[in-house]
């Protein structure tokens, strides 16, 4: 079994940064610029910004199933943000040092199990969520703040 990650689509987040601070606002979004280079984990790139780097942090619908478990909060978008991936059985820069919440959906959205990892630990939990066949993926989000992480497909032979 191995599995993929890669990070959202830049394109569904450039628009943004060509508004100015009053549009952000009413979109529910604002401009940040990093006051360091840990602590602001972009979802497209999959990596923390550095210091410096401007970011728009917004409200995000992650698992926009029509379920219970439909979910939203807020993440950060770099300016630039190459999309990141596919990482393929293994975890990107911005799971590392950062113990996660790992839900295991079937395909209709319902959550079948999850696993919560400390750093370094992902890549295990990841593969025994896996290790049930009902479940079709992973979101991954940060323990602590409950922002979505990024969302794991299993990937190759056995799908």
């Amino acid at each position: 079994m191995t599995y993929r990650i890669t990070g959202l689509s830049p394109q569904d987040f450039a628009p943004l940064f060509t508004l100015g601070d009053e549009a952000l606002a009413e979109a529910g979004a604002c401009r940040v610029t990093a006051s360091a280079s840990r602590g602001f984990p972009c979802r497209v790139s999959l990596e923390d910004a550095l210091e410096g780097e401007e970011l728009i942090l917004l409200h995000h619908v992650s698992h926009d199933v029509a379920t219970p478990y439909r979910s939203a909060y807020a993440i950060y978008v770099r300016k630039d943000a190459a999309q990141a991936g596919p990482y393929i059985d293994c975890t990107p820069p911005v799971f590392e040092g950062r113990p996660l919440g790992l839900r295991g959906f079937e395909a209709d959205g319902m959550l079948k199990d999850a696993r919560l990892a400390a750093p370094g630990q992902s890549d295990a939990a990841i593969r025994e969520l896996f290790a049930d066949p009902r479940i079709a993926y992973i979101d991954a989000h940060n323990a602590a703040h409950g922002c979505f992480a990024a969302r794991i497909e299993r990937h190759g032979d056995g799908q």
